[in-house]
């Protein structure tokens, strides 16, 4: 095989259509555009979900709940998801980030009593559970609220 002998994939290239050039290509006249209409002028064009001017389906809903803009997103991690860490680990929110146990945006992270915990570890983030906070200390280890 030489590089001069290479071609593409058969079926991978094809001929740009030619539009609104004569009857005979198939595409002459309205250009595939249809007669008359928004859509068959040039620049014609609407937003995603407009609906020809009738009231738009979304509209239609009705609002509900309340969303609130000051809320804070708090990460839950659960007790046996700290038994990644070594003995005697000083566990951070940076730390769990760098372990992918808590990734994205959030404002916080709270230690939930889900499971068990085997390590002796010092633990540092927002926000402990009371039965979290015991099985720490129960291990050994350590709480601290940031």
């Amino acid at each position: 095989m030489d590089l001069h002998s290479l071609k593409p994939a058969e079926g991978s290239k094809h001929r740009r259509i030619r539009v609104g050039r004569g009857r005979a290509s198939g595409k002459g006249k309205t250009a595939g555009r249809g007669h008359k209409g928004q859509m068959s002028r040039a620049g014609g064009t609407h937003k995603p979900l407009f609906e020809g001017g009738q009231m738009p389906f979304v509209r239609k809903l009705p609002k509900r709940g309340f969303n609130n803009f000051n809320r804070k997103e708090i990460l839950p991690v659960n007790l046996d998801a700290l038994n990644v860490f070594e003995d005697g680990t000083e566990v951070t929110i940076e730390l769990l980030q760098e372990k992918g146990l808590v990734n994205g945006r959030f404002d916080g992270v709270k230690i939930l009593g889900n499971g068990s915990i085997e390590k002796k570890l010092t633990v540092k983030v927002n926000a402990f559970s009371a039965s979290a906070k015991e099985a720490i200390e129960a291990a050994g280890g350590s709480c601290e609220v940031v």
